[in-house]
């Protein structure tokens, strides 16, 4: 056996069927996310007509799913766009590389993402305790770095940071089972977000104002600059709100019959979730004015649908709307770990990244190295505001990961016509064609855009150092021919 090579693992079990695949995907998606970033997006837009947002947000989901729905569905195994990239861009060569620096990002990514569902979950919990919203201590990390710039992270401990850090690693604890009794679980922690987006669109629609829908400012919908910078910040923010379509492709591994269950979970799942966005968007803001929304300073906004039950019910709609809602964000942070914790997993199985995260619970089998690891960053992540943490979550994915996978599928294509494809992307190649268009906008159209990316530009320099060095050390690509040279010469 090579010093690459880890000892030989027990399989996965593929036991989620259509069922549990799209479940996961949706508790997934409607974590925390649209429940707090709402005033986000509609200050991002200047009012109402912050629904392009949402609904450009959903086109570009649907087109950038029907690439994870041909990839997914071609290479149905445990690691989702690791093996993707790997597959495409060739597994001895740059699909190395690439594979290798994905894992590197997701180190980063996922905890990010993981930690912006504790930190919006301790927020409504600020509602039902108005304590834990209270600055305990707050500090600006900065550190300058040539060519780049400086790059900054603002740290901010408040009592809700602590619980924050409690669920992710609850969370942890019921994820340590195995892969049957974890779709279960997940099947019953969806309950809690059906119950709180029912709840939340009848009682909007049935106390709906258009006037106060639809009243747009002045200039809304011209085409100018602010314009177009306004919607690529409303986009960044429903990119991330709607993100876990993908989520059934990192448990391919685990899937039955994957050719057709996960391009049915992808699409069931993103249908289903813009709708239910859009309609909750039109309700909130049929109930509450959308200046209110625009105003950075009003805490009301880190749990504004409570205050949006509130003002419909009384106090106690506001305190079950907070539970039920805390109740969906734990569910998408349960969907979110599991499926990350399997893609360093595939990563070191192969021999591309470090040995230890290939190890599997003996009994339970699962990976359980990748899901500590990935949980406890998670938790100290939990020490960032969520803004930045969404931003800097979008950027890095978008740059590292998206635009890259979405390019491979034509490459894969063209490559490779010869593979089955039991699903073949609809209208080849335009909706990979403008997902590329649609990230690369929310990029650089945003102010201040050069921050989050400079985040991506250093995790890629130190990424890269250590994939050099390690292939250096074991005289894999692209240092392998030059290996074989000197032993040739020699």
């Amino acid at each position: 056996m090579s010093q690459s090579s880890p000892a030989p693992q027990p399989e996965l079990i593929r036991g989620v069927g259509l069922a549990g695949a799209t479940t996961l995907n949706m508790i997934d998606m409607i974590g925390v996310g649209p429940f707090i970033t709402i005033p986000l997006i509609v200050s991002a837009a200047g009012g109402p007509q912050a629904m392009l947002g949402w609904i450009a947000g959903a086109v570009l989901a649907l087109c950038d799913g029907l690439v994870w729905a041909e990839l997914g569905a071609a290479m149905p195994s445990a690691g989702g766009s690791y093996r993707y990239l790997k597959e495409i861009y060739g597994p001895k060569t740059l699909g190395r590389l690439l594979s290798f620096l994905f894992i590197w990002q997701l180190s980063f990514s996922a905890p990010l993402s993981v930690a912006s569902g504790c930190i919006g979950l301790a927020h409504y919990a600020g509602y039902l305790w108005p304590g834990m919203e209270h600055v305990l201590a707050a500090r600006t990390i900065g550190v300058g770095v040539p060519v780049i710039g400086a790059v900054q992270a603002r740290v901010v401990v408040i009592p809700g940071t602590f619980v924050a850090m409690a669920t992710c690693a609850l969370v942890v604890v019921l994820l340590y089972r195995r892969i049957t009794a974890v779709a279960k679980i997940a099947e019953l922690l969806w309950v809690g977000g059906a119950l709180a987006m029912t709840w939340i669109l009848i009682a909007g629609f049935s106390h709906f104002s258009s006037a106060l829908a639809f009243s747009f400012p002045l200039g809304a919908f011209s085409l100018s600059q602010p314009f177009f910078t306004g919607l690529g910040a409303a986009m960044l923010l429903t990119t991330y709100d709607y993100w876990g379509y993908y989520n059934v492709c990192f448990l391919g591994g685990e899937i039955k019959d994957p050719g057709r269950t996960i391009p049915r979970a992808l699409i069931i799942s993103i249908v289903a979730v813009a709708a239910l966005y859009i309609l909750m968007n039109l309700a909130l803001l049929g109930v509450v004015p959308w200046r209110e929304l625009t105003q950075y300073s009003n805490p009301q906004n880190n749990y504004i649908m409570s205050v949006f039950m509130q003002r419909i019910y009384g106090n106690w709609a506001g305190r079950i709307a907070a539970g039920l809602i805390m109740w969906t964000a734990f569910a998408s942070i349960f969907s979110l770990l599991l499926g990350y914790s399997r893609v360093p997993y595939a990563a070191a199985l192969d021999g591309n990244y470090f040995r230890i995260f290939a190890r599997v619970h003996p009994e339970h089998r699962f990976p359980t190295v990748s899901l500590l690891a990935l949980g406890g960053v998670a938790m100290l992540f939990c020490f960032l505001r969520l803004a930045d943490v969404i931003a800097a979550l979008v950027v890095i994915r978008i740059m590292l990961q998206f635009i890259v996978q979405a390019v491979g599928v034509m490459v894969l294509r063209i490559r490779r016509p010869d593979i089955p494809r039991p699903f073949r992307m609809w209208l080849y190649p335009l909706p990979a064609l403008l997902a590329i268009a649609g990230f690369s906008f929310i990029l650089v159209e945003r102010e201040n855009f050069l921050r989050e990316i400079r985040y991506a530009v250093v995790i890629v320099v130190i990424g890269l150092g250590i994939y050099l060095a390690r292939s250096w050390r074991r005289r894999e690509w692209p240092f392998s021919a030059a290996a074989a040279s000197l032993e040739a010469a020699g």
